[in-house]
């Protein structure tokens, strides 16, 4: 190896000056007009190096033995030179903040330190620097900095439309401190990530087992006050509702801009015509292909002729009121009931996951295209519109204070019967209903009428149905997984550890490993689905953004729609930051997959989300019931024989070939 003195066109730096050197005159007056203010004739001489005469080479050993150090020597000596300079040049010294200019400071301040265009929510109180959630616990998941505080910047929470990620709320409370949450959600403070002190990043998942162990109650429980001791009975079912699926008032006003608005009787006949009209159209098959033809005129023909099975439709179902409707045949002229039609068969689906399974896809990719300006201009109208919310519902109707009421949690509770008498259950039922009329009649007036109350208490309580059976399945896993596993030692010999390659797992880990891993995954399914009708919602506002057009790509998997979802992306990395925080340590990657080939829109990122209950409500269920099933002497034999009955099994089995990383 050897070391060649730099060449003069390829130097980053000048020589020192020799006197040898000719001088050259420069002339500065536009740069000291620009910073000054004044003119003049501002000169200064600038040393030309001479041409080196003969090259010296250098290897290795002359380097290390210091033969080499009037190389290093003359690069510094000339750094110092043009730092003397500098002043004189209208440039600021190092010593005088490299790199830093007004615009730079202008534009920090009131925002994150690390991704410039997000407002800061708060400032650390030991890096003394302003932070957005995401950027601070990012920063501070390890080390000592897991030590430090976000003191929360205390702010008005601006409004908001349902298109647009909010803002995090202000609060006083630090945001490492018990109790505190964003995004609305309640406080999981079992779950919270390591004990201030601790610098053992396992600490906080470790703390959280002995504690739940003490009190045998849901891993992420809100009532901290109520000591319940453990449950040593054979087969004991989880708790019917492990958390409190809305725990402050400040939260229904934040939540009801994404609780979409019940459907109506004879809202209800429209969504099974669109949903029978999807069922037939190939709209996917002619539009998603590679083909030569004119795809605008291609996609607007599509269109049109899904607009035409609807309109036919309509008029077999309501002669009267569909000749009325289509007297003129002009799709423009219909432009609000197509708009109103599509948006009931989207919030329908919002509202009802299980429903349009096959048609919703269509419809959305349908809505996709239609928004394409080039489209738009050949249609002559507009398919979309924002869904209708118990949030903009109330709003138009001058309202909004209804869900300020202290009854709201009475009103639009879910009655569950699990566990309780006849008797309790109706006396619940009673209890519910008389919350429900008492706001209908109190917040009731001309412009909003009581049964429009009683609509959006209702979708309300169908968005608290939703949350038990979608996310509550991940809490009661947790509380199976907690209950019978521990992460620093094998009971009755189960381990949850895997090997790659064999039961088609494709990650090796140990018990320890693997323990961290299910509990990391299931809070954050559980974290993902305590927000799954805000990030529907932010989903929808990606997919039907005119500005964010989209991609046909072969992902490996077919020709898929790749297309960016910063609204989704946002979100998703705030809860992932509060899930990292939770669990103290992280398993693995924490990339998410979205807009790219393994997830391509956002509308795949909803579908994959919607799979979670399907997979675990089954399997919590068949442990909540596996008691009462066995009283059955037949079926219990039967249960034994198949080596089932031990509830620690099922869920052994569950955790170590569901979540091998296939």
């Amino acid at each position: 190896m050897e070391l060649d003195e730099p060449k003069e066109e390829y130097s980053p730096v000048l020589p020192p000056a020799t006197p040898a050197c000719e001088p050259t005159r420069i002339d500065h007056d536009e740069q000291a007009a620009m910073d000054d203010g004044h003119s003049g004739d501002v000169s200064m001489q600038s040393p030309n190096p001479p041409a080196p005469n003969n090259r010296q080479k250098y290897n290795l050993s002359d380097v290390l033995d210091g033969r080499a150090d009037h190389l290093l020597t003359a690069v510094t000596g000339h750094q110092e030179h043009i730092s003397s300079l500098a002043p004189v040049a209208g440039y600021a010294s190092s010593n005088e903040g490299d790199d830093i200019d007004a615009d730079d400071v202008a534009r920090q301040e009131g925002y994150c330190v690390e991704c410039d265009d997000v407002p800061a929510t708060g400032r650390c109180d030991v890096c003394n620097d302003d932070y957005c959630q995401v950027c601070y616990h990012h920063q501070h998941r390890k080390g000592s900095r897991k030590l430090h505080t976000l003191q929360v910047f205390p702010r008005a929470e601006p409004s908001r439309s349902p298109g647009t990620t909010p803002a995090t709320k202000a609060t006083s409370k630090p945001m490492g401190s018990p109790g505190s949450s964003s995004l609305g959600l309640p406080s999981l403070t079992a779950m919270t990530g390591a004990v201030a002190g601790s610098k053992s990043p396992k600490a906080g998942v470790l703390s959280f087992l002995d504690r739940y162990r003490t009190k045998a109650t849901a891993p992420d429980s809100d009532d901290d006050s109520e000591d319940q001791a453990e449950q040593p009975e054979y087969l004991t079912p989880a708790p019917t509702s492990v958390r409190q699926a809305i725990a402050s008032p400040d939260e229904y006003m934040d939540r009801s801009r994404y609780i979409p608005l019940r459907l109506e009787y004879i809202e209800r006949k429209y969504v099974r015509l669109i949903a029978s009209a999807l069922d037939i159209s190939e709209y996917t098959d002619k539009i998603d292909i590679h083909v030569v033809s004119n795809k605008p005129k291609r996609t607007v023909g599509q269109i049109k002729e899904l607009c035409q099975i609807l309109s036919g439709l309509v008029v077999a179902a309501d002669y009267k009121s569909g000749q009325e409707l289509f007297q003129s045949r002009d799709f423009a002229e219909n432009e609000t009931f197509y708009q109103q039609i599509f948006e009931l068969g989207r919030r329908h689906k919002v509202m009802n996951p299980d429903k349009m399974r096959t048609s919703y896809g269509k419809l959305l990719y349908m809505l996709m295209d239609s928004q394409i300006p080039e489209i738009t201009e050949m249609l002559g109208f507009s398919c979309v519109i924002p869904i209708k919310t118990v949030y903009s519902t109330l709003e138009a109707k001058q309202a909004l204070n209804v869900l300020s009421d202290e009854l709201m949690p009475v009103a639009t509770e879910e009655i569950v019967a699990d566990g309780k008498s006849r008797g309790h259950v109706q006396q619940e039922i009673k209890k519910k209903e008389r919350a429900i009329e008492y706001l209908a009649r109190k917040y009731g007036h001309a412009a909003a009428p009581p049964e429009l109350i009683r609509q959006c208490l209702y979708s309300i309580g169908d968005n608290n149905a939703f949350l038990r059976q979608n996310r509550d399945p991940c809490d009661k896993m947790l509380y199976y997984l907690t209950k019978y596993f521990a992460a620093d030692k094998i009971e009755k010999q189960y381990s949850l550890g895997i090997s790659a390659g064999k039961g088609g797992a494709r990650l090796t880990h140990n018990h320890q490993r693997q323990y961290h891993y299910v509990f990391q995954s299931l809070t954050l399914w559980s974290m993902v689905l305590h927000d799954f009708y805000k990030l529907w919602m932010l989903a929808e506002a990606d997919l039907l953004d005119s500005g964010n057009m989209y991609r046909l790509r072969d992902t490996g998997q077919g020709l898929n729609r790749v297309q960016h979802a910063p609204r989704v992306s946002r979100l998703m990395h705030l809860i992932l930051s509060q899930a990292q925080a939770k669990v103290g340590t992280w398993i693995g990657s924490s990339v998410i997959h979205l807009g790219d080939h393994n997830v391509p829109n956002a509308f795949m990122f909803i579908d994959k989300y919607n799979q979670i209950s399907r997979i675990l409500g089954p399997v919590v269920l068949t442990l909540d019931k596996i008691g009462e099933v066995a009283k059955e002497p037949a079926l219990r034999r039967y249960i034994e024989s198949m080596l089932l009955m031990d509830q620690e099994v099922i869920i052994g089995l569950m955790l170590v070939h569901a979540l091998t990383g296939d």
